[in-house]
């Protein structure tokens, strides 16, 4: 059912366990102990190539089943005319305007706003959903700044799964509405998101439920090296994927930055691509611990938790959960770690959209403030190729948007009022 996967290794002692061995982290370590998935690549490049995924005829993260942890029979009859089958593939633009104002010749932004929940948080909630049913949990639970939740609650609705959520009040209006919509049973927690996490972490065992928690389960990352997947898949062309030679990523918890390190190793290790990319991780300055740890040399086990607050909510953490994996991401890759501020993530909303017509949350549009940050310090040069993950819609914050661009003008209805606006 799934040979394919080998087991799963401790990123802190390297030690191993089956599947069934461990449920989510290394019990030498506590909650610390995140773990990683390990694969049977040369039994996944006897069953599948790039070839054969390009005659897959479902746009979705599930033409990847078979380099995914999931059973591939009970998630196709899960998935199967519902929205969970509508999670990835999201369009790759080519950003050539921004490029432009750049100096670089090769930009792409990869849109995953236009997810069903519209964030890229429904890449992990798809796999989350898949293995609750797999396990036999009647409640899967996860905490969040807003979009994991919205996730979570949106893929449970699609197929009648319950789900109990755990946010800080302050979340933003819309994702807690959404929430509310899905039919979740959402708890304001008067706390921080750090706050929130820890008391979800001790409610999922003592009512028996399923933890989706970010990096705590280790299958989420899993879920979301799917962007990789699709981005080497479109980059390339049919049997044959390209990977960019940059890739920008917005970071709160670490556990996105960690899927897309993992699904181009996944790729390195296949022979699909021919290099690693670097990859480049941003972090609000009210929010940077993992750029504060890289810059010192230290280690995740090392860091401590530290008072963490932005405009961009969905990348807060004062003690990022996916500390250890995205250290290793910026590391192995070459990369770097990138802090920019509330003002700068604010301006670049107004000026990702008008560049190539993506309207991004903050958390989104402070990934492409890091790659101008990046191009002026010589991170990245002209002629490289790079992508911009921007990982959420703009509607998830209305009043933020709003903030970066300001209000509009009202006019009375007479055209003496069109033409004074038009010239003014």
């Amino acid at each position: 059912m799934l040979d394919h996967v080998l087991g799963l290794q401790c990123t802190i002692c390297g030690a191993t366990y089956d599947l069934d061995e461990i449920e989510y982290v290394c019990p030498r370590h506590g909650d610390d102990g995140i773990v990683d998935v390990l694969y049977d690549y040369q039994l996944i490049a006897r069953d599948t190539d790039p070839a054969r995924i390009a005659s897959d005829p479902n746009f979705s993260i599930w033409r990847y089943l078979s380099l995914l942890p999931v059973d591939p029979e009970a998630t196709r009859r899960l998935a199967a005319g519902t929205v969970l089958d509508r999670v990835g593939w999201t369009p790759l633009y080519r950003a050539s305007r921004l490029a432009s104002g750049l100096g670089l010749q090769h930009l792409w932004v990869k849109d995953d706003g236009r997810q069903p929940t519209a964030s890229f948080k429904d890449r992990a909630s798809a796999i989350a959903v898949c293995k609750t049913r797999e396990f036999g949990y009647s409640i899967v639970s996860t905490a969040s700044t807003g979009n994991a939740a919205a996730a979570l609650s949106g893929l449970c609705a699609a197929v009648g799964q319950r789900n109990v959520i755990f946010v800080p009040r302050t979340a933003p209006q819309a994702k807690i509405a959404q929430l509310l919509v899905y039919g979740a049973t959402v708890l304001l927690v008067d706390g921080t998101y750090d706050e929130a996490f820890d008391l979800c972490l001790k409610a999922t065992p003592e009512f028996g439920w399923y933890s989706r928690n970010t990096a705590y389960n280790p299958f989420m990352a899993e879920g979301k090296k799917t962007v990789v997947y699709e981005i080497c898949e479109q980059l390339g062309r049919p049997g044959r994927w390209l990977a960019p030679d940059v890739v920008v990523v917005p970071v709160g918890d670490g556990c996105i930055i960690a899927g897309v390190h993992k699904g181009f190793k996944d790729l390195v290790a296949l022979g699909w691509i021919d290099h690693m990319p670097r990859i480049l991780g941003v972090q609000a300055a009210g929010s940077s611990p993992l750029v504060d740890a890289w810059e010192r040399g230290l280690e995740g086990w090392d860091m401590v938790p530290v008072a963490a607050h932005s405009v961009a909510d969905s990348i807060v953490a004062g003690l990022p959960r996916d500390r250890i994996k995205a250290l290793r991401a910026v590391r192995e890759s070459g990369g770097a770690f990138l802090r920019v501020s509330d003002e700068e993530i604010v301006a670049a909303i107004p000026v990702l959209a008008q560049g190539c017509g993506v309207f991004a949350e903050p958390a989104a549009a402070a990934a492409y403030t890091g790659l101008v940050k990046a191009v002026e310090g010589g991170l990245v040069g002209p002629e490289q190729q790079v992508v911009v993950l921007a990982t959420g819609s703009g509607l998830k914050d209305i009043a933020t948007a709003i903030k970066s661009v300001g209000q509009a003008r009202i006019i009375r209805p007479d055209l003496a009022d069109v033409r004074q606006a038009i010239q003014g």
